[in-house]
This record gives structure tokens, C-alpha cells and sequence, in this order.
């Protein structure tokens, strides 16, 4: 029987990297995206073209009922083994003085209370051998000064709640572990309004280079996988050395 992975925010970046890394792994996948039908539907025939089921979702991982149904849309592709909660927002960088309430309470649902009504469900519905992973950041213990603080402070959230619910979940049998990015080559950067951060940032990354989403993937996929079945309550930092 072949793993089923939900995964938010699936259109884009790391969420789209990693559909496409876990179908062409044999995993049957179930994605959630906001509003880019258009890019859905690309990586939903890339999953397809891999040999697997998969599935596009439209949700908004606020809101309950809708988190409800991707999971309902996941159970038809078989017992869910997997999830990796990673839709995610920052908001336009600045100093933290200047920040909008409206900007802080978008990061704060999508980026946390998002999460936990994913795992909520996952959890309600897994059993044994199935893993969480949830995608944090680097930000968690850099604090990102200057740019987004309210933002490294919810990824320092994920990472207590990777921790917490790690040893909550572990004597059903399910893993919880979380990935850290560092800066990404990846659209989040335009939305926040530097589209060139990547590449601006590339001198104080011990590696000299902003990361591709695929290197995030391929850890995502080894911490759903069976090389890492001891390992749960575990932050892998993904940063190029930050």
C-alpha cells in the first residue's frame, strides 16, 4: 500500500518541491492552495505523471471545516500516512514598530493556528508509523531584526509545538519533527515585498547562496520516510549554515 500525504500549501515553493519529490517517491498526495488554480493544476499532472493518485484542494487553513475537507479529500487516496503543514505567510519587511495588526494576525492563524488544526486532524486520523512534519524557519532563534520579528516568533511557536506534540503522538506510533529553512529561492520573498532578498542576502550565508526548494524537499521526504524512523521532536535546520 502506498503512503498518503497531505501537504498545505502545495501550489508554490517548498509545498509544490515537495508534492513533486514525495509523488515521484510513490507517495499518493493530497494538496491544499489558496487561489493559483493555474499552478495547482501543474503540479497536480506532474503528480499524476509520477504514477500516483493526487488531488488539488482549495483551502484556507483558518477555517476548521475547510482543513476538515482536505482531510476528507485525502481519505479517499487511502489511510493517511502523512502530513507536512507548510502554507505559510510573512508579511511586508520592516521594522517591527511599523507593523500592521492586520499583517500580525494573518501570520499568526496561517502560520499557527493553521498548523494546529492540520495536526489536529492528522492526528485524529493516523496511526501507527505515520509522521508530521511541520516547516518552521530559521528565523525561530535568528529573530529576523529589522525584517519580520512577529514572524520568527510564531516559527519559534512551531518548533514547541513540533516538540510538544512529538511527545504527545509518540506512544500511538506516530513522529513529529519539523524542517527549518533558511533563505529560500522561493515567490514568499516578492509577497513580502524584496523580491531580490535571496540573492541580497547570499553574502552572510556561510554557504554563499541562498537555498532551492528542492534541498527543503528532500529533507521533508527523509523525515516522512523509513530512514528516519527513530527520529521524532527533531528541528533539521536547512539554512546553509544561519
Amino acid at each position: 500500500m502506498k503512503p498518503v500525504t497531505v501537504i498545505t500549501g502545495g501550489s508554490r515553493g517548498i509545498g509544490a518541491a515537495t508534492a513533486r519529490r514525495l509523488a515521484t517517491a510513490g507517495h499518493h498526495v493530497a494538496f491544499s492552495y489558496r487561489r493559483d488554480r493555474t499552478a495547482a493544476a501543474a503540479v497536480l499532472a506532474d503528480i499524476e505523471a509520477a504514477g500516483v493518485r493526487g488531488v488539488a484542494v482549495p483551502a484556507d487553513t483558518r477555517h476548521p471545516g475547510q482543513v476538515a475537507a482536505l482531510f476528507d479529500a485525502a481519505a479517499d487516496l487511502g489511510p493517511l500516512t502523512g502530513l507536512v503543514n507548510n502554507a505559510g505567510v510573512t508579511s511586508p519587511i520592516g521594522p517591527f514598530v511599523d507593523l500592521d495588526p492586520a499583517d500580525l494576525r494573518d501570520v499568526v492563524d496561517i502560520n499557527l493556528v493553521g498548523y494546529v488544526l492540520c495536526a489536529q486532524q492528522a492526528a485524529r486520523r493516523m496511526g501507527d508509523g505515520a509522521a508530521i512534519v511541520n516547516v518552521s524557519s530559521a528565523a525561530a532563534t535568528l529573530g529576523s531584526p529589522g525584517e519580520y520579528v512577529h514572524y520568527a516568533a510564531v516559527k519559534a511557536a512551531t518548533d514547541t509545538l513540533t516538540t510538544g506534540l512529538a511527545k504527545e503522538l509518540a506512544p500511538r506510533g506516530i513522529r513529529v519533527n519539523a524542517v527549518a529553512p533558511g533563505i529560500i529561492r522561493t515567490d514568499i520573498h516578492a509577497l513580502s515585498g524584496q523580491p531580490d532578498r535571496p540573492d541580497r542576502a547570499a553574502a552572510r550565508i556561510p554557504l554563499g547562496r541562498p537555498g532551492e526548494p528542492d534541498e527543503v524537499a528532500g529533507a521533508i521526504a527523509w523525515l516522512l520516510g523509513p530512514d528516519a524512523t527513530y527520529t521524532t521532536g527533531t528541528v533539521l535546520r536547512v539554512a546553509g549554515g544561519l
